[in-house]
C-alpha cells in the first residue's frame, strides 16, 4: 500500500506544481487584457478552473499522502523532513497568495502589473528545488 500512496503523492505533486507554474503565467497575460473583454472573461474561467479543480484538490492529496508517508515512513525525527515541511508550507502559503490574486481578478480589482506576476512566476520554482534536494539528497540526515 505505500507504493501506491508514494505513486499517488507524486501525481498530486505534479498536478499541483504544474497549476503552481500556469496560474502566475495566466496572470501575466490577464493583467495585460482589457476589463470586461472577452479575453479577460475567458481568463477568468481558465484561472478558476485551475486553481479548484486542479490546484487545489492536488495540494490536498498532496498534504494528506505526504503526511501518511511521513509517518508510516518515521520521518518525523529527520530533521530534512522538518526543513521540507517549510518550504512545502511556503509553496502553500504561495498557492493562498495565487487564490487571493485570482480572487481579484475575478472582481476586476486587480493591481499588479504583468511584471509582478513574472516574478510571483519563479516563487514556486524556486521553493520546488529546495523540496526536490532534501528529499532526495537529504542532506541533513
Amino acid at each position: 500500500m505505500y507504493l501506491w500512496i508514494k505513486a499517488l503523492h507524486v501525481v498530486a505533486i505534479i498536478s499541483w506544481m504544474a497549476g503552481m507554474l500556469y496560474l502566475p503565467r495566466l496572470f501575466v497575460y490577464h493583467a495585460d487584457a482589457a476589463l470586461g473583454s472577452d479575453r479577460s472573461e475567458t481568463f477568468k474561467v481558465m484561472e478558476g478552473r485551475l486553481l479548484f479543480v486542479i490546484m487545489t484538490p492536488a495540494m490536498i492529496v498532496a498534504w494528506i499522502t505526504g503526511l501518511f508517508l511521513a509517518t508510516d515512513g518515521g520521518f518525523f525525527d529527520s530533521p530534512w523532513l522538518h526543513a521540507k515541511l517549510l518550504f512545502v508550507s511556503l509553496l502553500t502559503i504561495s498557492h493562498f497568495m495565487l487564490a487571493k490574486y485570482r480572487r481579484d481578478f475575478r472582481v476586476d480589482r486587480n493591481t499588479h502589473p504583468s511584471k509582478f506576476y513574472r516574478v510571483i512566476n519563479e516563487v514556486p520554482t524556486i521553493l520546488m528545488i529546495f523540496i526536490v534536494i532534501l528529499v532526495i539528497v537529504k542532506p541533513f540526515d
